[in-house]
């Protein structure tokens, strides 16, 4: 539950996920390859509902321990004598239901987690091949061998993957998500923000990058962890007494780390404005903009026409 100390940690962190949630390259991605507007919209408009569904399922886990005692539900202990918190849902499907549908429930759960997981891996091999393979090691690369790269790339990345869950503690995994939230996060100026207006000045958005970059990363190295040990990293609430205040609240990292990264590129720009340095060229154009597949840009009037 939250008390008087987190209070403040929780709703920035709230803030901070939801501008994070859409400046993953993943997200990116999806969003990219929609075949139009409108499917992004339609898909928009359906995220409250998927919210709802996600808190329902989280409920579960409230189920699987109220029916500990009665059923024998619990999380199955690992090679270190640790309970696996994760498991506590599929032991509550195996133990409270016939088996055929027990089969199904897990079935359903890796299927679940298949779907972001090739989202991720098509994604970190796109970024692999467009800004590693063709710009340092093979800039003449025709198309067929980028999409060669991008798919062996992608599988790389999922062993990658498999590897770290069966071999690494999977705490580092949820610290590893935590701290990339608080990384990418920085990116929401330079990205976001920098779409929408070109007022701000490439250099200042590249040091405000930089900044944030810093100065989460500071406090994040901060951070202990008493339940596993760890006394950097543990987590990205951060305690106001580390920085020296007299005071036992907390703050979500990557919400102070953007408020540096705002500020730095805000004054930068101002003075570099001043002093007249170069902005570099803009290839953007209008039509970047209101781009539309050409079929469907075509004949508008038919498409209203059927419905």
């Amino acid at each position: 539950m939250l008390n008087a100390n987190n209070q403040l940690q929780y709703i920035t962190l709230a803030l901070g996920s939801a501008l994070a949630l859409f400046l993953y390259p993943h997200s990116l991605t999806s969003v990219l390859a929609a075949k139009n507007r409108d499917t992004i919209k339609k898909n928009m408009s359906a995220l409250p509902a998927y919210t709802f569904l996600l808190g329902l399922i989280a409920l579960l886990g409230y189920m699987a321990l109220a029916a500990g005692k009665a059923w024998g539900v619990a999380p199955v202990v690992g090679s270190n004598g640790k309970a696996d918190t994760n498991t506590i849902v599929p032991m509550l499907f195996d133990k409270m239901f016939p088996d055929w549908f027990a089969g199904i429930s897990f079935a359903a759960i890796a299927i679940g987690a298949l779907v972001p997981a090739s989202i991720m891996s098509i994604a970190a091999a796109n970024l692999f091949t467009r800004n590693v393979y063709k710009e340092y090691l093979k800039r003449d690369a025709s198309p067929a061998q980028e999409a060669s790269v991008s798919k062996i790339t992608s599988l790389v990345v999922k062993v990658g993957a498999v590897a770290v869950i069966l071999f690494l503690d999977p705490q580092f995994a949820i610290d590893l998500q935590l701290i990339g939230g608080v990384l990418i996060l920085q990116t929401l100026p330079a990205v976001a923000i920098g779409v929408f207006t070109r007022w701000l000045h490439p250099w200042a958005l590249s040091s405000g990058l930089v900044a944030g970059l810093a100065v989460g990363i500071g406090m994040l190295y901060q951070i202990p962890n008493p339940n596993n040990g760890k006394e950097h990293f543990g987590g990205s609430a951060y305690k106001l007494s580390l920085a020296g205040f007299d005071s036992d609240k907390q703050i979500y990292v990557g919400f102070v780390a953007l408020l540096a990264n705002l500020l730095v590129t805000l004054v930068l720009t101002v003075i570099l404005r001043r002093l007249g340095a170069p902005q570099g060229t803009d290839a953007t154009q209008v039509e970047d903009y209101t781009a539309e597949r050409p079929a469907e840009a075509a004949a508008p009037a038919a498409a209203l026409a059927v419905d």
